[in-house]
């Protein structure tokens, strides 16, 4: 019963720090259906490990039954949360949930949520994770493509810049404005490690007017 444990005293703290006006305004701006209890981020987390302090558990089981039966979107960001403990961030059996919440998530704010978890893995296991991420990167799937393009924020000194490219290459042309956006942000974060790879591969492709201006915010020059 932890598993079920947790995830009722992660639901009840939620409810109990909930703002109905700022859940609507929160709702409005995320532009979901999902009703939101008005919980910001930071005290979701908090929460988060709070519980999990009081109700070990399998995170995993937690996690995916939290998301599953979510009705409010914070119990999904929760459910996020979950999977960033340090007992389970780098866990590979993690990578199918992770999957499932990019997929049923399908919007911004909770795929960008997933984000670190698929950074995380990718650096503990990049033999398993780097076929995963260039099946995503070719998948229908939008929020999967986003995904595999932003995977490596947050990496620094160790993104894989041959990954990089040929996930960033292959949407490249991609009409979506959350992939084209995705790719901006990848190469804006890159600049912060090594401005000029990020130049020199500004110089060498194509890409949309958005990708590309975003890349460019902190290059001091529009790179063409």
């Amino acid at each position: 019963m932890a598993a079920a444990d947790l995830v009722r005293e992660v639901r009840a703290a939620l409810r109990a720090s909930a703002d109905p006006e700022r859940g609507r305004s929160m709702q409005a701006y995320l532009k979901t259906a999902e009703p939101c209890l008005g919980v910001r981020l930071p005290e979701v987390r908090r929460i988060v490990r709070a519980a999990a302090t009081t109700h070990p558990a399998d995170v995993e089981r937690a996690a995916g039954r939290l998301w599953r039966e979510a009705s409010a979107r914070e119990e999904r960001h929760a459910a996020i949360a979950l999977t960033s403990l340090s007992a389970a961030r780098r866990d590979l059996q993690l990578l199918p949930l992770v999957e499932e919440m990019i997929t049923s998530g399908a919007w911004w704010d909770l795929v960008d949520g997933v984000q670190p978890r698929v950074r995380d893995l990718l650096l503990a296991h990049p033999a398993q994770l780097r076929p995963v991420l260039q099946g995503w990167a070719r998948s229908p799937d939008r929020w999967l493509r986003r995904s595999a393009v932003i995977a490596q924020l947050g990496a620094k000194e160790r993104t894989d810049t041959a990954l990089l490219t040929e996930v960033i290459e292959v949407n490249a042309g991609d009409p979506e404005f959350f992939v084209r956006k995705a790719i901006g942000w990848a190469l804006r974060e890159h600049t912060k490690t090594d401005p000029d790879w990020v130049r020199r591969f500004l110089a060498e492709h194509e890409l949309s007017p958005l990708s590309r201006r975003e890349a460019a915010k902190h290059l001091g020059t529009s790179a063409g």
